[in-house]
């Protein structure tokens, strides 16, 4: 299976790779004149062939246009801010499992130093994003969000037909196949995973507000990135035809 390059642009029947990207692929995956790979900016997707490669840039000749397979499901990852390697882990994994947009919470128990340097690593976080949604060969990446108020978020508007869903460790959290039982031909979900430490009553209580279905992944107490993969794959195994 052929190796996927995201572009800025195509320029008629051209493409180009600049930067990192271009030492990337010239230097560490060794790209080469007449090699074919897949270029996508976003919107289209071409077949190309290495025309050039340098150290600062790879250039490409379009081959041929191929068919764009449109996700069926819209996923909304709210996500409490932990510890950046964890962090980091859970975004590359949602990428991996079809995220559509992240937004990451500055919630009560996430840590205040993490919330305030959160804003300096959003660079490296898009760079995560793109990495892995080349790798598992989307046709774009996530969207990131700006960091935001768990309150703010879970007001924010999503398809009327959207499934809502809010994990919890509350003992009396209904089991995720409850919550989902009813959402056959959804289009649109929007999920909240706390950090670790849970949520406060007071940001549950925001959450139910919104119409959230407060769901359990089961009794076991799952660290946030563990959940963030365990929630996505089943709501995706529920959801997707």
């Amino acid at each position: 299976m052929r190796r996927r390059f995201f572009v800025d642009h195509f320029d008629g029947r051209h493409a180009a790779l600049h930067g990192d990207a271009a030492h990337h692929a010239g230097r560490v995956l060794r790209v080469a004149p007449g090699q074919l790979y897949e270029l996508s900016d976003g919107h289209d997707l071409w077949l190309a062939q290495v025309e050039s490669a340098t150290r600062d840039a790879v250039e490409f000749s379009l081959v041929e246009k191929l068919p764009v397979e449109a996700p069926t499901l819209h996923t909304s990852l709210l996500l409490g801010v932990v510890k950046f390697d964890r962090f980091e882990w859970a975004l590359e994994k949602a990428t991996e499992l079809g995220v559509s947009e992240i937004t990451p919470l500055a919630a009560a128990r996430s840590e205040k130093g993490l919330i305030s340097a959160a804003a300096k690593r959003a660079e490296r976080w898009q760079k995560i994003l793109m990495e892995a949604a080349q790798q598992s060969r989307r046709l774009r990446a996530p969207n990131l969000n700006p960091v935001a108020a768990p309150a703010e978020a879970f007001r924010d508007p999503a398809p009327p037909s959207a499934v809502h869903i809010f994990f919890s460790e509350e003992q009396d959290a209904s089991p995720l196949r409850i919550a989902l039982a009813s959402a056959s031909g959804v289009t649109h979900a929007v999920i909240a995973i706390g950090p670790e430490g849970g949520w406060t009553p007071d940001e549950r209580t925001s959450a139910l507000a919104a119409g959230f279905a407060e769901a359990s992944l089961g009794p076991q107490i799952l660290r946030t990135e563990t959940a963030v993969a365990a929630a996505l794959a089943a709501v995706n195994y529920a959801l997707s035809p």
